[in-house]
């Protein structure tokens, strides 16, 4: 125990602590316990790490990692137990998916030590959200994604600039973002600049590793799917980043992949839960989540630069931006004359040159141009979306 709280005291010691996420002032630390999760290299572990070195006391606060080799031979509520008669308060469980039963076994830790206040990590989404059902009553569960395009300025630029809704931006409300040119940043952060781990080197061997260990080891862990099926999956991804949005034609990709149609759905429903794409519906019955799958995008512009063996269709990566910076705090569909609908509100994505055509007999609806830094008008520069996080 005493060499976790020498590797607790150093990660929390060297952790940078002058940027902070979206989501750092969203969380209630308060609550007894707290679920962070998210697709991998998002910035969770830097979270929480920042949170202690900030605001609690060292020597009652222990982080430790579910891989540790130290639970090779010891329980989860044996170190709990320990830790709280030695005096510890605050419990941090980074990576808990990588632990056998985590979810029984956190439920326990509520329930015997009531004094005792436990963060828990998983990058593995799928599995997160299989076991967190037993926890549905005693956690607070947080979903954090990329960065924004605000977060990668203040990240990566050191330039601050205040976070918009989507009215203000629509109503042209955006102030100057502290530089004079936004679009050869844009188009930087549309390549790599979603990752926080971009900072460091070799992005895309990094960027290739994210994307193996979801396909290949958290979604047939979770599915119980054998390593050829496994294989599947990179398949169809590939299939989805050669098209993007795609339109999916459920009996055609399971006559490629040679599988059954009615595994296509399920096997899709894996990969947006890992992160990896994001599927917009139609508004049937007025309930997104019961609407039928008009397209499919990559869920994020960074992946499309990656999964794209040559230059990804910059169409797409615009379309992919949009639906990535505003399906966060609104809920998109699709649109039978344009790209998205959001409440009752249009819009249409594209170049500077893209024309009023597709929404002139629509009232409210707005063209979203890329290439331009001002709006007037129905037209709003594709970058401002993403200050709104």
């Amino acid at each position: 125990m005493d060499k976790l709280f020498e590797y607790s005291q150093k990660l929390v010691n060297e952790v940078d602590t002058n940027f902070h996420r979206y989501m750092y002032n969203q969380i209630n630390w308060d609550n007894r316990m707290i679920g962070l999760t998210g697709p991998r290299g998002v910035g969770k572990t830097t979270m929480a790490l920042q949170y202690i070195k900030q605001n609690l006391k060292i020597q009652e606060t222990l982080y430790v990692t579910a891989e540790d080799f130290y639970f090779a031979s010891n329980r989860l509520a044996d170190l709990a137990d320990r830790f709280v008669k030695y005096g510890g308060k605050h419990l941090f469980i980074d990576e808990i998916h990588k632990y056998k039963d985590w979810s029984k076994e956190l439920k326990l830790l509520y329930d015997y030590h009531k004094d005792l206040r436990i963060v828990f990590t998983g990058s593995s989404v799928l599995d997160i959200k299989k076991g967190t059902y037993d926890l549905s009553r005693r956690a607070l569960i947080y979903n954090m994604q990329g960065l924004s395009f605000r977060e990668y300025l203040k990240l990566f630029h050191d330039i601050s600039t205040k976070t918009y809704t989507l009215q203000q931006i629509l109503d042209h409300k955006v102030e100057e973002p502290g530089i004079e040119r936004p679009l050869p940043l844009f188009a930087q952060y549309l390549k790599n600049g979603y990752y926080p781990f971009a900072l460091e080197s070799d992005f895309d061997i990094r960027m290739n590793q994210v994307i193996n260990q979801s396909l290949e080891i958290d979604i047939p862990i979770y599915a119980e799917m054998n390593t050829s099926t496994g294989r599947k999956l990179k398949q169809l991804l590939a299939i989805i980043a050669k098209s993007a949005p795609f339109k999916p034609n459920m009996s055609k990709i399971a006559e490629i992949l040679a599988v059954s149609r009615n595994n296509i759905a399920d096997y899709l429903t894996y990969i947006e839960d890992a992160g990896m794409i994001y599927q917009l519906r139609d508004n049937t019955d007025g309930i997104r989540s019961l609407g039928k799958v008009q397209k499919i995008y990559l869920d994020n512009c960074n992946l499309a630069h990656i999964l794209g063996n040559e230059k990804p269709n910059i169409g797409n990566v615009r379309e992919t931006f949009f639906q990535n910076q505003l399906r966060l705090k609104h809920n998109l569909v699709s649109s039978k004359t344009a790209d998205f609908i959001i409440d009752d509100i249009t819009f249409e994505v594209g170049g500077k040159s893209k024309g009023q055509k597709q929404i002139k007999d629509l009232n409210k609806a707005y063209i979203i141009k890329d290439d331009i830094e001002k709006g007037y008008l129905n037209i709003i520069p594709l970058w401002q979306f993403g200050l709104m996080y």
